[in-house]
């Protein structure tokens, strides 16, 4: 895809977050919306993936490490083809398959049940060294937040990684500054994050800017030509992007817009969606 036609599915991928979460009255809005962009570049662009063969040996894995951003993961599935639009209005209610954290029981094509925070990559690493073991040449990512990486199963993760030189692997940090109960440098700084992941032999690549199409697309690229050693992409992110009353609030980490704010939401996505379709 083209970066416009990134750049408008992105948008899509927004309403749905936002329509999931205000329909839900529950979920985690804004490390949904930071990461909406990687969600799209991955899903659309990046993977070896087929919705309709949705378990095909040879496919490439993802494993949403931070599993509370469900509703940015189901949004670009769904999207994609994995299941209809419509069905994300089910979000979290009784029956449904869209749980508020991933679970591969109820949807083909999700990798790995997630949400306890440092597991994702756990199972992530292991699905890379079974690749690697079978001369498989399938690709794993896993996405995580940058709060997540006060969890010590994180680095034990990274030192098996780095160690095993895992080329197959890329983790991706979602990096917008904020988690649950504030500013991630306040609560327990993870930084540098950078020089982190290169003391456990990782191949880092900076992203100045996690929700342009382009710096992502350029990061991917350059992921897939390392060789003898895992990728560390960290992606500078904003925190509820897309929704003006959301960017940069730790407030939205968990919350759902009541019906205003969901107005407002909305018509603050159709204003973006509008201004992609001038260029």
């Amino acid at each position: 895809m083209t970066t416009l036609e990134l750049q408008k599915m992105a948008n899509e991928v927004r309403k749905g977050i936002v329509t999931a979460v205000h329909s839900a009255k529950a979920g985690h809005p804004g490390g949904s919306l930071s990461a909406a962009d990687v969600f799209t570049y991955l899903y659309f662009e990046e993977l070896n993936i087929d919705p309709k063969d949705p378990k095909n040996p040879d496919r490439d894995r993802f494993v949403l490490s931070k599993g509370h951003t469900a509703p940015g993961y189901y949004s670009a599935m769904a999207h994609r083809g994995y299941f209809p639009v419509e069905e994300l209005k089910t979000l979290r209610k009784v029956g449904s398959r869209l749980q508020g954290h991933p679970s591969m029981h109820y949807v083909d094509g999700i990798d790995m049940s997630s949400g306890s925070l440092g597991q994702g990559i756990s199972a992530a690493v292991g699905m890379a060294m079974s690749g690697k073991m079978d001369n498989k040449s399938y690709r794993v990512y896993t996405l995580l937040g940058d709060g997540e990486l006060e969890e010590g199963q994180v680095w034990e993760a990274a030192m098996f990684a780095g160690f095993r030189k895992l080329d197959n692997l890329c983790v991706i940090v979602d990096n917008n500054g904020l988690q649950i109960d504030g500013p991630v440098d306040e609560v327990c700084s993870p930084y540098p994050i950078d020089k982190k992941f290169e003391a456990f032999n990782f191949h880092v690549i900076n992203v100045a800017d996690g929700n342009d199409m382009d710096q992502l697309r350029a990061a991917f690229a350059e992921a897939r030509t390392v060789k003898g050693m895992p990728t560390a992409i960290i992606m500078k992110t904003v925190k509820g992007k897309g929704v003006s009353f959301m960017e940069n609030s730790v407030a939205w980490h968990g919350v759902a817009p009541n019906d205003e704010q969901y107005a407002v939401a909305m018509a603050d996505l159709e204003k973006v969606g509008e201004a992609l379709c001038q260029k």
